[in-house]
């Protein structure tokens, strides 16, 4: 049975990605027990033999524990690095003259080579250049064979193999590499659970790896990272496609003009809420506690608005990965979420979901906003929802109305997926096939765990028997009277 009580771990759920910080067995099962739902593998650093051992890892504690955690693998995308500098780095003046080149190799810091070949070609006078995360900032003045001549606008320190950004300029790099391909693939034959794809530019690019996974026989769910203008622009119509999308706001945050961000965050999650699609806001949220054991005022306020504006999960990055304090981080982005999320009770909730996600049921929809009104009218303790897919526990999710939901599914993979959905706690061995076996399944944990007491009532979703197409039956039990 599940261990993870309602109540003791916030409803918003905490994504950690995995480093050198974290990857050992008992690191893994610290950062479990201090609330991370899903494991993030970062496919742009490390081997697949390091991210095997991680995953078989995860898998063992998760079945030790009886206790669901996720993994997703992020796929690099195309993105564009500097190449090696000599000497490593380089301290950038303001307007000093750079060349970007075509060759692969410099002997001088201030000739700039690139992973990407066709740059040169792709790059126009009056372009930007933006390295270092932003903080170095290139202006192009002039083309010719040898290269692209830049003069530097904002000084700054450039390392080999930084991200090379190009806010406005569209680039022709294929959204999987081979390199990417074979992680998917990879991903698809170990079980992974979420595949995310890097710099998306159009709701193509998502299918293609849906297509993939679908060919390697994966139910892993497609998370879309919104980094690029060009995302927005098509922003409906990749939610549309996709299974689930991430507020990428390093990369984005370089691409658009960073005094949007707040908005565009918010415009992303509503949109993910409209579609009833899990939204998961990323980058820097407790950057200062890869050395500190404790975050600015400035971070936990911004992890409180991502939870209001109606995001589903908060990522870690570099907090876990390697980071000093990677407990205290993932410790930390429970406490403020536990704070944060009874406000849901007294303020304007995210806007109600209008379109109906692939595999909802009409039906299904109806019974949901029914059996969330009946939990709040009735001040239910618990949900409990029979999903095969787990939208219906997502749907149920998207109402943030904070009366814990438990989800059952015959699916293992349905199981961990739901592990990034607000507000479910995905469950184990418990019975699937019989709604009265169910409810006395979960009022036996409940009472023993102290989490239910006679008289509560907890509000079950399925479907009559339990294997209908849609859900079509809401039952309401009071704990200590007889199920039948």
């Amino acid at each position: 049975m599940n261990n993870r009580l309602p109540g003791f771990r916030a409803n918003t759920k905490i994504i950690a990605t995995v480093g050198p910080a974290c990857r050992e067995e008992a690191q893994l099962a610290a950062l479990i027990s201090a609330g991370v739902d899903v494991f993030r593998l970062n496919m742009a650093h490390g081997e697949i033999p390091q991210h095997e051992e991680v995953l078989h890892r995860v898998r063992k504690l998760s079945a030790e524990s009886k206790h669901p955690v996720a993994v997703l693998v992020d796929l690099a995308g195309p993105k564009i690095r500097l190449g090696e500098i000599p000497g490593g780095s380089y301290e950038c003046e303001l307007g000093q003259e750079f060349y970007f080149i075509r060759e692969e190799e410099s002997n001088d810091p201030r000739r700039l080579p690139s992973t990407y070949d066709r740059l040169v070609d792709e790059l126009e006078v009056g372009d930007q250049v933006m390295l270092a995360d932003g903080t170095v900032s290139m202006l192009v003045e002039a083309k010719s064979r040898e290269g692209a001549k830049c003069r530097c606008v904002q000084a700054g320190l450039i390392r080999s193999r930084q991200g090379i950004n190009l806010p406005g300029v569209k680039v022709s790099l294929p959204a999987m590499s081979e390199e990417d391909k074979e992680h998917a693939v990879w991903a698809a034959k170990n079980g992974v659970d979420f595949v995310s794809l890097s710099f998306v530019r159009s709701p193509k690019e998502v299918l293609e790896l849906k297509w993939l996974l679908d060919f390697h026989r994966s139910p892993a769910l497609v998370i879309a990272k919104i980094e690029k203008q060009e995302a927005l622009d098509q922003l409906e119509a990749i939610v549309d496609a996709t299974d689930g999308i991430m507020v990428a706001r390093g990369d984005l945050g370089v691409e658009i003009d960073v005094a949007k961000m707040p908005v565009v965050q918010k415009r992303i999650i509503a949109m993910c809420h409209r579609y009833q699609k899990p939204v998961i806001v990323a980058t820097q949220m407790l950057d200062s506690m890869q050395h500190s054991p404790r975050p600015t005022r400035a971070e936990v306020t911004d992890i409180a608005n991502a939870i209001l504006d109606g995001c589903d999960a908060c990522m870690l990055s570099g907090e876990t990965a390697v980071g000093d304090f990677p407990t205290a981080a993932v410790e930390m982005m429970n406490r403020v979420a536990l704070a944060t999320e009874p406000l849901f009770a007294t303020r304007a909730k995210p806007d109600m979901p209008d379109m109906l996600p692939e595999g909802l049921e009409k039906i299904t929809h109806g019974v949901v906003l029914g059996a969330a009104s009946i939990a709040k009218q009735l001040d239910a303790k618990m949900l409990i929802v029979v999903s095969n897919s787990g939208v219906t526990a997502l749907a149920l999710s998207k109402h943030r109305n904070l009366v814990p939901i438990l989800g059952v599914s015959t699916r293992e993979s349905t199981i961990r997926q739901m592990c990034l959905y607000w507000g479910v706690v995905p469950m184990v061995d418990a019975p699937t096939t019989d709604s009265i076996e169910l409810i006395q399944h979960v009022q036996k944990w409940g009472l023993e765990n102290g989490s239910l007491e006679n008289g509560d009532h907890i509000v079950l979703v399925a479907g009559i028997g339990l294997a209908s197409k849609g859900h079509n039956m809401v039952r309401v039990h009071t704990v200590g009277q007889a199920a039948g």
